[in-house]
């Protein structure tokens, strides 16, 4: 017999906000924290803005040694463990440490450690090359670090599908928990992406948006306007328990995962597949294994890039689906707030997909002005809304064709 899977602590770090409070805050009231960038000269770049995190002091988090030894995404990965783990009011000293998994999502790890030694390896020779390098660079060492910090000995191990890697990292993490491998599973997403090279391959796709002059209104999900994306660094981890678990210890309770869907396109490296049937397949997925009908579903916390052809093509998929009730459902991008946090943005959009469901407040897509004919659902536009949620889908759609999705309901 399954068993049920509850989110019991939360822990964010994204350019909107640090620590749930502050992040939902931001979300509700429309605040975005797309910026130019300040971490290193963009002055020959067509690209000059992203969403960096303000604020972040590692050593608030992580011993001050281990934290030189740490990239900027495990340090956000295991910052962001920390408060998800305070927030549930885990006793971890307590529990049965090989009943505590960790699952974590990434899209390119380490990519600012990589570009550091690069430098170092031209400048100055292969011995100056740092021995932590390598446990910096790759991709696991954040779910690596994070067993480290809270004993977790349960199963461990990261997932890579681009942006849709948070996603399928809580989804797997889900699955976990219902079969029985672990009572507990850390999971999330971390990325910190902004770095030179980075940004200069992503803007060589033209995938950005290159609204320089307006950083807060670059993002422009579902607008007849948008451009491209915007790339921004942080990370999303929650906290998953079984249902009996959590009830033992009396945790208090943000809310339920009853699906999980999980397909791939098959079709183009970047590009989605024709009408999005590969991201439709994933919310039919997530909605058969919930055990509910399409006409449940209340909220879709949509992948929603800005980019003209992943907007049009979710549209389809969500028509697809839903058909005429998709007019009916309220749907809205956060990444409007928060910019794409590629391999974090799965996990920081749960987040915010899972308090949605708690409070009963949709957060808006902000920078909607200009209605697109290829997207005319109820996208939210620029204010958040009360709404009583019973069922939410948050979607996640990757390069390479990866598309997740995540069922949330309501726990009573």
């Amino acid at each position: 017999m399954k068993k049920r899977v509850v989110v019991t602590g939360i822990g964010v770090i994204t350019p909107v906000g640090i620590g749930k409070e502050q992040f939902w805050k931001s979300l509700i009231n429309g605040q975005s924290g797309i910026e130019r960038i300040t971490k290193f000269d963009t002055s020959e770049y067509p690209v000059k803005i992203a969403g960096e995190v303000k604020g972040f002091i590692p050593e608030d988090y992580i011993d001050k040694k281990e934290v030189r030894r740490m990239d900027r995404f495990s340090q956000f990965a295991v910052a962001s463990a920390a408060m998800a783990v305070e927030d549930s009011g885990l006793k971890i000293g307590e529990l049965d440490s090989n009943k505590i998994g960790v699952i974590l999502g990434s899209g390119i790890g380490g990519i600012e450690t990589l570009e550091e030694q690069h430098k170092i390896l031209l400048e100055k020779g292969p011995k100056r090359i740092s021995p932590f390098f390598i446990p910096m660079l790759i991709s696991n060492m954040g779910a690596g670090h994070i067993s480290m910090n809270f004993n977790a000995k349960g199963p461990n191990f990261t997932i890579v599908t681009a942006c849709a890697s948070g996603t399928n990292a809580i989804g797997e993490a889900f699955r976990l928990i219902e079969r029985g491998d672990a009572e507990i599973v850390l999971a999330g997403g971390s990325e910190a992406p902004i770095t030179p090279l980075a940004l200069a391959g992503f803007a060589s796709m033209k995938a950005l948006s290159t609204n320089n002059d307006k950083p807060k209104e670059a993002s422009r999900p579902f607008d007849a306007e948008r451009d491209g994306f915007i790339m921004s660094e942080g990370a999303g981890i929650v906290v998953l328990e079984s249902l009996e678990h959590a009830e033992k210890r009396g945790a208090a309770i943000y809310g339920e995962i009853i699906g999980y869907g999980n397909t791939s396109d098959a079709y183009h490296v970047t590009q989605p597949a024709p009408e999005g049937e590969g991201a439709a397949r994933a919310m039919k997925q997530a909605i058969i294994d919930g055990d509910i009908h399409p006409e449940m579903v209340d909220y879709i916390n949509a992948h929603g890039t800005s980019t003209p052809l992943n907007d049009k093509f979710e549209t389809m998929a969500i028509k697809a689906v839903f058909k005429e009730y998709s007019y009916k459902i309220s749907i809205s991008s956060t990444k409007s707030m928060t910019g794409h946090l590629l391999g974090a943005a799965g996990a920081v959009e749960f987040i915010a997909t899972i308090l949605a469901v708690k409070e009963g407040i949709i957060p808006p897509t902000i920078n909607y002005y200009n209605p697109d004919p290829d997207c005319d659902l109820d996208y939210t536009p620029n204010k958040a809304k009360y709404k009583e949620i019973q069922y939410a889908l948050t979607n996640s759609l990757g390069f390479g064709g990866h598309n997740a999705t995540i069922l949330v309901k309501k726990f009573t």
